[in-house]
């Protein structure tokens, strides 16, 4: 009896960097061996698919290929053995299925390299609180014994950026990107700088960057899209910003995500673009979406949502205007009872 095998969505994503050609060639002698002795054909991705050499590096940008869940786990223990061997880098790995996460791996060198241990070090001293010099120290180190750790200078970008240092953190930021361009980090690093400078242009380029060089997967992708939308919106885009903030009210967030908190938020937001562009009744169900979250965070829906209900409702030809409008008065919403008034 022939039994069938499930096939995964399985993504890939990342770099690990070896640094010098010695240390490459090496890597590539060590993983043709242990594919010939370990995994002969269970290994998902080629070496022609992996390898760079160029930059030195086993790089894969973003790869999703279908696989049992045995090549699955016999790739990751690859990409795991070689990383012993990188001097910097990260790779991301999601085994999906039907959209839910079974598996996610973050695949890292953790040798005693001073490069390795330095930025580890400072990655974690970024997280505590009145340790940013010993952070800055820690991931300058990294950057010392290996110039194009770009993972290091996103970190010290970050840290930068926390200091109000934000020419250093744009220097950072830039350098990063220079040295590997597909970490979305160091350029949603860089477009809130450019927000910070008004210049709104270079933050939504920066921005949509971010969105490209990410998955839907990862928190950064949701919170590009909803600044790019808010800037999108001060250009006076509309029409760009309502298409971010409906990606971005469609998606499902699980309460640990940071994107979660903002949901209520960006479903107002979404509603008074669509009043602007005079779709009504779509903005009737972002409003009536952002009040159902209020209910269920025990709170009742605010002024600013009622006002703007009452005027969707009110155009779109439907009922409830004036109730809407009556309770944003009592509220304390001055352009409600000014509304009420001009339609006694």
């Amino acid at each position: 009896m022939v039994t069938n095998v499930k096939n995964f969505k399985i993504i890939f994503k990342g770099c690990l960097e070896f640094g010098t050609s010695k240390s490459f060639s090496k890597v590539l002698q060590m993983y043709e061996r242990r594919l010939e002795t370990y995994y002969k054909t269970d290994v998902l991705l080629s070496a022609e698919e992996l390898f760079d050499e160029e930059s030195l590096s086993l790089s894969l940008p973003r790869v999703v290929v279908y696989g049992v869940e045995k090549k699955w786990k016999a790739t990751v223990s690859l990409f795991e053995y070689l990383a012993q061997y990188a001097i910097a880098g990260s790779m991301s790995a999601w085994m999906i299925d039907e959209g839910k996460i079974l598996d996610h791996r973050i695949i890292e060198p953790h040798s005693d390299k001073v490069a390795v241990q330095a930025f580890l070090k400072g990655r974690e001293l970024v997280k505590e609180e009145g340790k940013e010099d010993e952070a800055m120290a820690a991931l300058t180190k990294a950057i010392q014994k290996y110039e194009r750790h770009a993972q290091a200078y996103e970190r010290r970008g970050y840290i930068n950026f926390q200091l109000q240092n934000y020419e250093d953190a744009l220097y950072d930021f830039t350098k990063s990107i220079n040295i590997h361009d597909n970490n979305p980090d160091a350029y949603f690093g860089r477009a809130n700088i450019y927000l910070l400078k008004a210049e709104l242009e270079k933050a939504v380029l920066d921005f949509d960057r971010t969105v490209k060089r990410s998955i839907p997967l990862q928190s950064v992708y949701w919170k590009a899209r909803r600044i790019k939308g808010d800037c999108l919106l001060k250009l006076g885009d509309a029409k760009g910003a309502a298409e971010e903030y409906k990606f971005f009210t469609r998606r499902k967030f699980s309460q640990d995500d940071p994107n979660f908190r903002w949901k209520k938020d960006v479903f107002n937001r979404y509603g008074k673009v669509l009043l602007e562009l005079g779709d009504f009744k779509e903005a009737i169900n972002a409003f009536n979406s952002a009040m159902e979250m209020e209910l269920n965070d025990g709170k009742e829906a605010n002024a600013d949502e009622l006002l703007h209900r009452g005027i969707a409702l009110h155009r779109a030809g439907q009922k409830g205007f004036k109730s809407d409008w009556k309770k944003a008065a009592a509220m304390g919403s001055k352009k409600a009872q000014e509304l009420m008034e001009a339609h006694a």
